[in-house]
């Protein structure tokens, strides 16, 4: 029997002998998701590692990290803030196309900004958008406080957007994320604005600042604030909304934000044209992440969970990427938590410094900084049928969807969030007593009652006419009653 002394000093020797062992781990261990209680409950895993990018994809150019992904038209675009680079991608092989980062004309020579009559050289950009209607590439050239806009098809030079003349607020114009929509206004973050997203028209001129990110308050402050002098006031620490710190917009044109800031009411923002809330949040628990107090009792006791970047679908469902755990969230339109995985490490698969995230199809792509490596997830049998089967929901194909759950939890008997979509799906066609049984079994109790109201609406419906006479016939007994009561007192 070997000695955990013994066993110790064989690990460590094998491994300061064979450096470059790689341990591979295809299915993510830590899988999971929460109950109605908002206990912690293990899944089978919804995604698998599929493929890796790192510095052997890359040749002759030195990676120094992986800071930001978009992923549009069969291409992956991944920022290198260090050495100020944006990396291009095949997506279907992941063979590597080019680099930009001194940027050329159209006759190959490098660009000259004709404001500053200076060569278009990048400086730690931190974000990149592809807009696919106009076929231009947005780059944060966040070292150089502008935008760059690209050719998409050439890569090469168009314009750059600067500072406009007539923003005005104290926020400093460092573009840190960018996204465009589809009549061409333009959104930027800039890391710690607190006045919100800034929103250009196409020309690049300052309109408006876009969002609201709501403090929360503190009933002591505000206390105090009620009774202090105007100079008491002035002393006081002002209360600032907290800064968004990345941006992604969908194919209705809906922006969504993120924000770790511990100050924010909310982490994870759909923001409508009035720059308000209106992310549906119908799940067990509110799209916050981990949820930190009763996950604790499940021994793991994870830290609150940082969300850095948001990856959006076609059909509504989203994954969210916490800093924090080096762990994925993936969501429905609704703001149901499908699935969680993920862990913070150093083997393969593992995040140390995760920084962004998108969708390759059905797959996912997550960056890590100090890794300097692109990890690509592709989804289990589980996971496909539970995607598949939220597109189908978002589609208003109810039938389809059911089907697919139902293929689910043949294979995982422990998605309760299956049952209550197949639920939710018997409730849109009206079957209420198949829709009761359903949410019965994942402990939905606001959707149970809903499905009661509706089979209790049905079978008074149903049973009028014995609920009529009854009632008639209870008043003519009553009545009856009454006259005999009072001819036998006379």
């Amino acid at each position: 029997m070997i000695k955990k002394r013994n066993l110790l000093a064989y690990i460590i020797i094998t491994i300061l002998i064979f450096p470059n062992i790689v341990f591979a781990q295809n299915t993510i261990d830590t899988t999971y998701n929460y109950n109605w209680w908002g206990n912690a409950v293990e899944n089978i895993p919804f995604f698998e590692l599929y493929s890796v990018i790192d510095n052997e994809d890359i040749p002759d150019i030195k990676v120094s990290g992986m800071d930001d992904v978009t992923v549009e038209n069969d291409k992956i675009y991944i920022v290198d803030t260090t050495d100020s680079r944006i990396n291009i991608f095949n997506s279907s092989d992941l063979k590597f196309i080019t680099s930009l980062k001194a940027i050329r004309n159209k006759e190959g020579k490098i660009a000259i900004d004709e404001k500053t009559k200076q060569q278009v050289v990048l400086k730690n950009p931190e974000g990149v958008f592809i807009h696919s209607k106009n076929e231009e590439i947005y780059i944060a050239d966040t070292g150089n406080e502008r935008i760059v806009v690209l050719d998409e098809n050439d890569y090469t030079f168009k314009r750059v957007i600067t500072r406009p003349s007539n923003m005005v607020g104290q926020t400093n114009f460092k573009p840190s994320k960018v996204v465009v929509d589809n009549i061409n206004r333009i959104y930027i973050v800039v890391q710690s604005g607190f006045e919100g997203i800034i929103e250009l028209t196409s020309e690049g001129e300052f309109k408006r600042y876009f969002g609201v990110n709501k403090p929360k308050v503190n009933l002591v402050d505000y206390f105090w604030r009620q009774y202090a002098t105007e100079e008491q006031k002035a002393k006081m620490a002002k209360i600032l909304a907290p800064s968004f710190n990345n941006i992604e917009i969908d194919n209705e044109g809906f922006i969504y934000a993120t924000t770790y800031d511990a100050s924010a009411t909310d982490k994870v923002f759909r923001l409508n044209p009035k720059g308000e809330n209106i992310l549906r949040d119908e799940g067990y628990l509110p799209v916050i992440g981990d949820f930190t107090l009763e996950y604790a009792k499940n021994s793991i006791n994870p830290l609150e969970s940082q969300f850095i970047d948001i990856a959006l679908t076609d059909y509504g469902t989203y994954a969210l990427l916490d800093k924090n755990n080096g762990r994925i969230f993936i969501y429905n339109f609704d703001g149901e938590l499908l699935n969680i995985f993920g862990q913070k490490g150093f083997m393969k698969g593992e995040f140390n410094e995760p920084t962004s995230i998108d969708w390759i199809g059905d797959k996912l792509i997550v960056t890590d900084k100090q890794m300097k490596a692109a990890y690509i997830f592709s989804p289990t049998k589980v996971g496909s049928l539970m995607l598949e089967s939220s597109k189908a929901y978002y589609n208003g194909e109810w039938d389809k969807s059911t089907e697919l759950l139902k293929e689910a939890v043949k294979l995982n008997s422990n998605l309760d969030i299956a049952y209550n979509s197949i639920g939710k799906s018997y409730l849109m066609e009206d079957d209420y007593e198949t829709a009761l049984y359903y949410f019965n079994l994942s402990k939905n109790d606001i959707y149970y009652s809903k499905a009661f109201n509706g089979y209790r609406s049905l079978w008074i419906q149903e049973n009028f006419i014995w609920i009529f006479t009854g009632m008639i016939l209870c008043i003519v007994a009553v009545v009856y009653s009454e006259i005999r009561y009072y001819k036998k007192r006379k």
